[in-house]
């Protein structure tokens, strides 16, 4: 067994932080996990695995499982509140490019949970819970971490690298004085959970449905169990006034009227960021997942960009703990940041002006776009893809 310091910690156990432990133990490199939480989240965030990513997680053996628990989704859209079905993506149209031609809709705890047990009785793995990472420091031996309890005492961890992926609001990305850059959207997200079967009342609705409108778009996303809904809303108001009860069922009866009010099972509302670290490596600390990258969640590539930030960091890291030089790392920074500005963040803020666009030119502009991209085989295709980060994944450099 490696000594206390001869490990790679891990600070964060969502989807990122456990992929990138499972990758580095299967590679015989012990691993200290440590969650802010006292066990493993267990929330509505995340839902959509593109292609490529449950492609990659097949080497832990949980894909299937996933997909037991999920939703197969292999058509999506974009519709129009006033038109109906602007254009419907075929992901069938992927066959020769993955094993997995379509989007699976399966909550991100879900995989956290199977990850988690796959990892339970492996002793190169240990689990710390309630810590709370506070600070980072190093030399050219090592990292320090310092954590901090629920009762406010601090202890210090030691490891040979840092893996720092605790979200978007990161005490490693802060301490380390790591820019963030880019821009908060002016608006409010919305996110409401309900039972109600839109697909029973909208016709030829997909189980993921972009729905552009000039003052009030929305986001239909069928989970296993329950629909998720999306929408702007106004920032100037209270967290208390946009999810208050009334404010929400008009909401809703907005995009299908219903006669029995609609069982609201889980709602939050949040602001999104677009925004990138300056840098994704600092000697032996690394940034992966929603502590290097934030963007809005049209097009659900957050968390797969995080994982595939997983697989490329664990990768390099690898080869460098087994005598590669340390600067091997900066590729990883070089390739994750890359595919974060050109390839996830372009394609949501995209996904974002068409959903908005208020200029009836530029909406029928988009709309007829996407009606020939459709209408293309090769044009389909090409926006496949991209939207479903297989692109991102062949253009590293």
């Amino acid at each position: 067994m490696a000594t206390k310091s001869d490990r790679v910690l891990i600070v964060g156990a969502g989807p990122v932080g456990l992929v990138a432990a499972c990758a580095l133990a299967d590679a015989g490199i012990p691993v200290h996990v440590i969650e802010a939480s006292y066990s493993l989240p267990k929330d509505l965030r995340a839902s959509t695995f593109h292609p490529p990513t449950l492609d990659m997680l097949e080497r832990f053996g949980v894909t299937a499982q996933l997909i037991e628990q999920g939703l197969i989704c292999p058509t999506w859209q974009f519709r129009d509140r006033t038109e109906g079905v602007i254009a419907t993506f075929d992901m069938g149209m992927l066959a020769a490019d993955t094993g997995h031609p379509y989007r699976l809709q399966c909550e991100q705890w879900k995989l956290t949970a199977l990850l988690r047990d796959r990892l339970a009785n492996n002793d190169l793995v240990e689990f710390e819970y309630e810590a709370e990472a506070v600070g980072v420091s190093q030399n050219a031996d090592g990292v320090t971490l310092t954590i901090r309890r629920p009762d406010n005492s601090q202890e210090e961890l030691s490891g040979r690298y840092l893996v720092a992926a605790d979200g978007g609001r990161s005490a490693i990305r802060k301490d380390l004085g790591v820019a963030f850059e880019g821009e908060t959207m002016p608006e409010v997200f919305l996110s409401m959970s309900t039972h109600f079967p839109f697909d029973r009342h909208i016709e030829n609705l997909a189980p993921i449905a972009y729905i552009t409108d000039p003052s009030d778009w929305v986001v239909l996303l069928r989970t296993p169990s329950l629909w998720r809904v999306l929408l702007p809303t106004d920032a100037s108001q209270s967290d208390a006034e946009l999810r208050a009860p009334e404010a929400m069922q008009k909401r809703l009866q907005a995009i299908c009227p219903s006669d029995a009010p609609y069982d609201i099972v889980h709602s939050t509302a949040y602001r999104v960021n677009e925004r990138v670290a300056a840098r994704y490596v600092f000697d032996r600390v690394f940034l992966a997942g929603d502590a290097a990258h934030l963007n809005n969640p049209l097009g659900g590539m957050g968390m797969n960009g995080g994982i595939h930030d997983a697989f490329n960091l664990t990768e390099k890291l690898t080869k460098v703990w087994n005598g590669a030089p340390l600067d091997t790392m900066e590729r990883y920074g070089r390739q994750r940041r890359k595919a974060a500005l050109e390839s996830v963040q372009a394609q949501t803020l995209r996904n974002r002006r068409i959903m908005s666009e208020t200029d009836p030119d530029a909406r029928k502009a988009y709309h007829d776009e996407l009606r020939r991209t459709v209408a293309d085989p090769e044009a389909h295709r090409s926006h496949l893809l991209r939207s479903s980060m297989i692109l991102s994944l062949r253009e590293l450099v």
